[in-house]
């Protein structure tokens, strides 16, 4: 065992040991880390004009702007963009002031070529996932892509990147990358359903985590089954409205803090309000962001954005507020205190479009949960599970379609089980309780929050860890927690016990143990309900998650 991988295996026992126990003291460090990433191409086909040099002084712009406000950036380049000798001179000089320069992992002709293999796009760069994506390749093919890339970029910079990211990149490529080039970050696409042709869905939400060896998207549970290499959540979503972005399964929208949209991170208003939730919410363990925009979008579509946010993150790191570092250094501060995927959280009690609601994304390397206030009350609109052994279709066999889906377990799903006039969820019924403003504390391993009645005659008390979720009520009458969904939708439930819930997707069984309470079925009783968690009489819900070894051969 080499000395480093000992020195994640004793940190991994320390933290295990201190998972133990959900404490109430505040955690103490808990910093707001920005990456600033452009990724560059250097074409782009969608449009009828020829737009090389408009790309291009598209990254001059973006360099100009971070130059003149002292800020560092990491830029990751597409192979068409690596071999074009103005961006090799410009990022040369990016990277003497401090800057990183890596790998942008979409595929183009010139790359494929360079490789020895035939295109089989549309256009020089061609979006569709099975042309654009390593998914889209062979185990053979990737390793040689790998290879072409990383000399080339050697050859011009003198060194093999650190960072490479994508909107998604596989787990053998990921593998090859750390074990023969030894990358240390990469970072990929926030959660979407069918945006641009793909699917994300059910993952850790924000922050970063790491893979599983077998599958890219799926966080990993253990050491040994994952790859060393902390991949970030791109984009900054907006927790309480990208998640419901078209629900029911349609192609969505971005909500999010990306400056080209006028509804989001073009939006000086909207960009304050990011910021405000990003360094003042009390999130749990660090939060993250990434800022920038790839320069297919033009200067002239994003400048307005981004000189705002980058604006904003300078007054913000003279204060004191944020990190502002390079995908490299972010990477390697999270691998020295982290040696598995840990819990964080992500808290929003302000709404932008003032319709009184609040949220909280919980995240672990176990499973993920959404709670969301709305006028109704409180709900959990969504809950997935992590399995590291559930291997992707694409670890071994190439896409062959222009679209690609990744997804993990899903318990509660409010967007794939919802319509836009019936939201699904795991809603709190407590006749006669009406919720104040909820209070959130956490400390390393617990995700803590009170929610008070309004009148102060009683409240709920909610406890998240990467192992559990207990909610407890003090001075409360009835109440329950109820799962509805749109009737006559696909569900992944097969049984469901007075102490258990038993689902199945993808080749897995997985589900819920009550440790404090009791489950009821609901299917017979109602369509659009599933099932009903009871408390204890002691006023407690506590249930633990279970997964299902597969079959041997599947």
């Amino acid at each position: 065992m080499s000395f480093s991988r000992f020195l994640r295996v004793i940190s991994f026992v320390l933290l295990a040991s201190v998972a133990l126990s959900c404490k109430s003291g505040k955690i103490t460090d808990t910093p707001r880390i920005v990456n600033i990433i452009n990724f560059i191409r250097y074409t782009e086909p969608r449009s009828a004009e020829p737009l090389e040099d408009v790309l291009y002084q598209t990254v001059v712009s973006q360099a100009e702007d971070l130059r003149s406000k002292n800020l560092i950036g990491t830029y990751l380049l597409q192979y068409d963009a690596l071999i074009y000798p103005p961006y090799q001179e410009l990022l040369k000089e990016e990277k003497a002031r401090g800057c990183e320069i890596g790998a942008w992992w979409e595929i183009t002709q010139p790359h494929v070529e360079a490789a020895g293999m035939t295109w089989r796009g549309r256009f020089p760069w061609d979006w569709h996932a099975h042309v654009d994506f390593s998914v889209g390749y062979n185990q053979a093919e990737r390793e040689k892509l790998v290879d072409v890339y990383m000399e080339k970029f050697k050859e011009i910079f003198g060194e093999y990147p650190k960072s490479v990211g994508s909107w998604f990149i596989d787990a053998g490529t990921l593998e090859y990358l750390y074990e023969k080039y030894s990358i240390e970050a990469s970072c990929m696409c926030k959660d979407q359903v069918g945006t641009d042709g793909y699917t994300l869905w059910g993952g850790y939400w924000n922050g970063a985590f790491y893979p599983s060896r077998v599958n890219g998207y799926m966080p990993a549970q253990t050491l040994e089954g994952e790859i060393p290499v902390p991949v970030f959540r791109m984009l900054g979503s907006d927790p309480i409205y990208q998640y419901e972005a078209t629900v029911g399964g349609g192609v969505q929208s971005v909500e999010s803090l990306e400056p080209v949209y006028q509804g989001g991170g073009g939006n000086p208003v909207w960009i304050d309000w990011f910021f405000r939730m990003f360094t003042k919410e009390p999130h749990m363990g660090y939060n993250y962001v990434q800022v920038g925009q790839e320069n297919s979008f033009t200067w002239a579509q994003m400048a307005k954005g981004f000189v705002t946010q980058t604006a904003r993150l300078e007054e913000m790191a003279g204060r004191g507020e944020v990190r502002i570092e390079t995908l490299l250094q972010t990477a390697r501060w999270f691998k020295e205190k982290y040696p598995v995927t840990p819990p964080t959280s992500v808290i929003t009690t302000e709404d932008t479009r003032k319709n009184g609601l609040k949220t909280l994304w919980f995240n672990s390397r176990n499973w993920r949960a959404n709670i969301l206030w709305d006028s109704k009350g409180l709900k959990f609109r969504d809950i997935h599970l992590f399995d590291e052994s559930l291997r992707s279709e694409y670890r071994d066999h190439p896409d062959t379609l222009p679209v690609f889906r990744y997804e993990t377990l899903p318990l509660v799903d409010g967007c794939l089980w919802s319509s836009s006039d019936n939201k699904a969820g795991l809603r709190l019924v407590a006749p006669g309780f009406v919720g104040g403003d909820p209070v959130f504390n956490s400390d390393d391993v617990c995700q803590t929050i009170v929610w008070p009645s309004a009148e102060g005659k009683g409240k709920f008390i909610i406890k998240l860890t990467e192992n559990d979720a207990r909610i407890e009520s003090k001075g409360v009458g009835d109440w329950c927690f109820e799962l509805t969904t749109v009737p006559g939708i696909s569900l992944p439930f097969v049984e469901i016990t007075s102490s258990s819930i038993t689902a199945s997707a993808q080749g897995r069984e997985y589900g819920i143990v009550m440790s404090d309470g009791s489950v009821e079925d609901l299917r017979k009783e109602d369509p659009g309900k599933v099932f009903r968690l009871v408390p204890s009489q002691k006023g407690v819900i506590r249930f633990s998650f279970t997964l299902k070894a597969p079959s041997q051969g599947k």
